[in-house]
């Protein structure tokens, strides 16, 4: 038997249910975005949701068919503009896919001019923090102040168009088996990413100081196990970014504290290299969205220079590999803290490097970008300016970008890699970054 309703319940019906949709939206909304909200309001939405659901439900039991059809109309609306909204999202990424397709790993190193590289910051380790901390406590744990977009920006104006983000992700992510990355941390990388990403600038994504990732061959199904665990997430969270966005696999993984750390390795770490290089690649080319065709950047042993170049192993199925090596030549002028301060037009190193990086990557189609270069600051710049003058030019010639390493230690001891000041947002050298520029036109 049909039961007769007042106009007030009808009304009653609506707005409780107008309420559970709007409810379930933002449940839905702060779900889908998480670290833009917190888990508290999620908490309180999916709550608040529940509720107006059952007490919507509970009254529109008792209302005939034909009066639910608005509200059911309605929800069908709903439905629709999600489901649109959903089939615009793939078509973007599908239009990505289509772009990117068409490039290879060449294509893109030859659009990039010069690199700057956030140094001293997301990589940063900080052993009293925990996993459940705020980003910004490592962050900012070896002297550097919370990135801005502002900095970016800086870093974009003065002409860069990569900027390399150097992450640790040791500390940020839990136990075996799945090795789950803090939900904060990856919101942070995002959001730092998004600043030069958003501006049409390219980015690199790495893994850096990883305690996890020494090449021993005892150590190597639990580095691949960790590598292919992580980069599984990194990949899903950034699965729609376009061919801007590269990952790098590694930073500079040797044996720490051995007599091979610095002298180019040897055949096990050069062989379990090759294995985390070997699984980071597969993982990236199995996720989903952009990744199968996303650029990907993979360092030799210790991204050494020399030695264990000629042991580096390169995919021949795959275009859109780029090798990785990192570069402070000649060394007792760059990096050697106790090295001179003058260049003295020094050139056999760098013509050495770029002679090898011709030979064993360049002329068989393999792009490679010099991940990290520089030289110190020893109250030197005229000599520096010269110094990157022809670094820049040598390394242009053969086709491969540079990528400077700001560290942001400009003045006092340690190495004084800084260029652009992380409190100013100004470049404190500005004839170095000037022969810098003029040689990466």
């Amino acid at each position: 038997m049909k039961k007769n309703r007042n106009p007030s319940d009808r009304r009653h019906r609506n707005i409780v249910l107008g309420r559970a949709l709007v409810l379930c939206l933002a449940g839905a909304a702060v779900t889908v975005m998480a670290g833009i909200g917190n888990s508290d309001s999620e908490r309180w939405c999916r709550v608040f949701a529940e509720e107006a659901i059952t007490e919507g439900e509970t009254v529109a039991a008792e209302l005939p068919v034909s009066e639910e059809t608005d509200t059911l109309d309605g929800t069908a609306d709903i439905q629709k503009d999600t489901t649109e909204e959903a089939s615009a999202e793939a078509d973007d990424i599908e239009e990505k896919i289509q772009i990117m397709q068409n490039l290879t790993a060449m294509d893109v190193v030859s659009d990039m001019k010069i690199g700057w590289s956030l140094g001293n910051t997301l990589d940063a380790t900080k052993s009293s923090a925990s996993i459940d901390d705020d980003p910004s406590k490592f962050e900012t744990a070896w002297g550097n102040p919370v990135v801005t977009q502002e900095l970016i920006d800086a870093v974009l104006d003065a002409g860069f168009n990569v900027v390399r983000i150097p992450v640790t992700w040791t500390g940020h992510f839990g136990e075996a088996p799945d090795y789950t990355i803090a939900e904060s941390w990856l919101d942070r990388v995002q959001e730092t990413a998004d600043y030069a990403y958003d501006k049409g600038a390219y980015v690199i994504i790495n893994m850096h100081h990883e305690e996890w990732n020494e090449p021993y061959y005892d150590n190597e199904e639990t580095a691949c196990e960790i590598m292919t665990a992580l980069w599984s997430q990194i990949a899903e969270r950034f699965a729609d970014y376009d061919e801007h966005l590269i990952f790098e696999a590694q930073n500079e993984p040797r044996k720490k504290g051995t007599s091979v750390e610095w002298t180019g390795g040897d055949q096990e770490g050069w062989d379990v290299v090759n294995a985390t290089n070997a699984a980071f690649i597969e993982t990236i080319r199995s996720a989903g969205g952009c990744n199968p065709y996303r650029m990907l950047m993979i360092p030799d042993y210790a991204a050494n220079s020399s030695v264990a170049l000629s042991h580096l192993e390169v995919p021949e199925d795959d275009d859109r590999i780029i090798v990785s090596v990192h570069a402070y030549e000649p060394y007792n002028f760059a990096l050697n803290t106790a090295g001179t301060s003058e260049w003295n037009n020094d050139t056999a190193a760098i013509d050495t490097l770029m002679s090898n990086l011709q030979e064993l990557f360049l002329d068989k189609g393999i792009p490679v970008i010099i991940g990290e270069f520089g030289a110190l600051s020893k109250d030197n710049e005229a000599e520096r300016a010269e110094w990157v003058a022809y670094y820049v030019s040598a390394a242009k010639e053969i086709g491969v970008p540079c990528i400077w390493w700001d560290n942001g230690n400009i003045i006092g001891d340690g190495e004084r890699f800084g260029l652009i000041s992380r409190y100013t947002y100004k470049c404190v050298f500005n004839d170095l970054l000037d022969a810098m520029m003029s040689a990466a036109k």
